[in-house]
């Protein structure tokens, strides 16, 4: 029965869209009985799926992937940012959720701040670094759920970095509007510009200095980078520029895991990352939603579009009022996703005007920070295992800090932080900021789907956008992926973009609600990049990787050559 219902499923995923009913799509899925990469560039996709060929699983190519990608999308990650993953064990079923986001340091407080003349969470610069997170986390990976070491992990990015890739042409785009601030330090120049510029689309770039740094990670794990040369650079950065870290910062970090938050969506069972994150501002839009017959609505229809925009309000004031790091504050988790406040809150949505105002019973202001360049990548293997990861350097590269010869930026995930007193996200020594990045899994019978949508504030409305895409449309992961999208990044006001494959006719209908339509033009970084992965228990892999990023889903080949012998030249 569940293999009916499966094809029953995929059958409405690839027929009930009509052209007149669901979007225009430019690719197909991937389908294979082996694994699948998504991620937002080819080559670093090819890197994790090299792994997969040499025995690895989810768990290591998706490593093996984010360490290439790190190198050759710096713009939105690398080895100086954050990580959080959800990871699907299909043997036993487990759903395991890794936060790697780091703390800030012991020494630094709003009262520091202050004192340096400070009144708002610094957009960059050293205060607006906290603990990078991703080696952390890529080691917790390995030790608990891999099968290969680092030292063949990140074999690809260390040849990358050493021997040169040519960019890609998104990325090269984000590169190039990061000119000025690159050439702002001479550690950024040095490792990011090309005779004072950016590198364009289809030049050879190098960071023989990152090679360095990766092989040291590959050598010894974590103590590579929280220990040793890696982190002396990190520290005298600090030093050099006004900064409070010291070597225990490093050292003393731990990633943390944490079993995902879930709510249900007419059947299917949706998973994010919990507090920090913007994730359960996800599941609170579904849950909102859940109470509109969307799919009677229609796809793009003003009706469906209007809930969705106002579900996005109400959940994100809740999210705001409420979300920090849960090691400093009772976050109530529960009843922020309970099925009745849910009920209740879905009564404020008027069907005949946008709200331009919306608040939690008392609401705090958590952060006026915006950023949203990151990278998201999924992977599943020949044997089912899924990894939905999600990495960044938050907002344009990130701190505008690169510690003397490693290679990488240090994010800055800080400038999230509100100096604000008595909040849920004020600044506080060894505290973790409010995350946007989130990773998503959806489920239903023998359906597995690991998913994401990067992209600041933008997350958790993509990622609702997405599984009404599937759930209430029909749709497969590749059109939901490429389907129109909007996005409002701001907290309050009726003003929201919406791209222009959203209908014409739709969007005047919206705005006589009130709704304040600023129209983007199709395929623009406005909306995020999503990737997405997808099992259907028949021992059958999609994959999907939307078009407005350089990105691609590669399928694993199958084992058919054995080693090459006597090979004339």
């Amino acid at each position: 029965m569940k293999k009916i219902a499966f094809w029953s499923l995929l059958m409405l995923f690839t027929a009930a869209t009509s052209l007149a009913e669901g979007p225009i799509v430019g690719r197909s899925m991937v389908a294979t009985e082996y694994g699948i990469v998504a991620a937002s560039q080819p080559l670093a996709a090819r890197a994790g799926v090299q792994i997969l060929e040499r025995g690895g699983n989810a768990i290591d190519a998706a490593i093996a992937a984010n360490a290439t990608i790190g190198l050759m999308e710096p713009t939105g990650n690398g080895m100086g940012g954050d990580l959080f993953a959800i990871i699907y064990m299909a043997k036993t079923g487990e759903l395991l959720g890794l936060n790697a986001s780091g703390w800030a340091p012991k020494a630094l407080d709003i009262e520091h701040l202050a004192g340096e003349g400070i009144e708002t969470m610094p957009r960059r610069g050293i205060y607006s670094v906290t603990v990078p997170g991703v080696v952390a986390g890529w080691d917790a990976l390995v030790g608990r759920l891999g099968k290969l070491p680092l030292s063949e992990i990140l074999a690809p990015a260390i040849h990358y970095a050493e021997n040169g890739f040519p960019l890609s042409e998104v990325i090269a785009g984000g590169w190039k509007r990061s000119e000025e601030m690159l050439a702002s330090h001479p550690n950024s120049k040095k490792t990011f510009l090309i005779d004072g510029r950016a590198p364009k689309a289809g030049e050879v770039f190098k960071n023989p200095d990152l090679a360095a740094s990766l092989r040291r990670v590959a050598e010894l794990g974590r103590d590579g980078y929280y220990k040793g040369p890696t982190a002396e650079a990190i520290l005298a950065i600090s030093e050099e520029t006004g900064g409070v870290f010291a070597a225990a910062d490093l050292t003393e970090y731990e990633p943390e895991w944490m079993a995902p938050i879930q709510t249900t969506y007419r059947g299917w069972t949706v998973s994010e990352i919990g507090p920090n994150t913007q994730g359960i501002a996800a599941l609170m839009m579904l849950n909102l939603m859940e109470r509109y017959p969307l799919g009677e609505y229609g796809f793009h229809s003003a009706k469906a579009l209007h809930v969705m925009v106002e579900a996005k309000k109400l959940a994100y004031a809740d999210m705001l009022h409420y979300v920090g790091d849960a090691r400093f504050s009772e976050i109530p988790v529960h009843d922020m996703l309970d099925k009745a406040h849910a009920a209740e809150r879905a009564k404020l949505i008027d069907a005949q005007k946008a709200a331009c105002v919306v608040t939690p019973s008392e609401f705090r202001t958590i952060t006026d920070a915006e950023g949203g360049d990151t990278i998201y990548l999924s992977v599943i293997d020949r044997d089912g295992n899924i990894v939905s990861l999600i990495q960044s350097n938050y907002g344009g590269f990130g701190s505008g800090l690169v510690p003397p010869g490693v290679g990488f930026m240090l994010h800055n995930r800080g400038a999230l932080f509100t100096m604000e007193p008595g909040q849920p996200n004020t600044l506080e020594p060894r505290k973790r900021p409010l995350h946007t990045i989130i990773p998503a899994f959806m489920e239903k019978d023998d359906v597995r789907i690991g998913f994401g949508i990067m992209g600041g504030w933008n997350q958790s409305q993509a990622h609702a956008q997405f599984v009404a895409n599937i759930v209430d449309y029909g749709m497969n992961i590749q059109e939901s992926l490429e389907a129109g999208r909007f996005t409002k990044g701001s907290f309050d006001g009726c003003d929201v973009k919406m791209e222009s494959l959203i209908p014409e006719t739709v969007r005047t209908k919206l705005e006589g609600l009130g709704h304040e339509i600023e129209v983007v033009r199709p395929r623009t970084g406005s909306f995020g990049f999503g990737q997405a992965v997808m099992s259907n228990g028949d021992g059958v892999h999609f994959g999907a990787s939307e078009p407005r990023h350089d990105g691609a889903a590669i399928p694993e080949a199958p084992p058919v050559f054995e080693p090459a012998k006597n090979v004339k030249n």
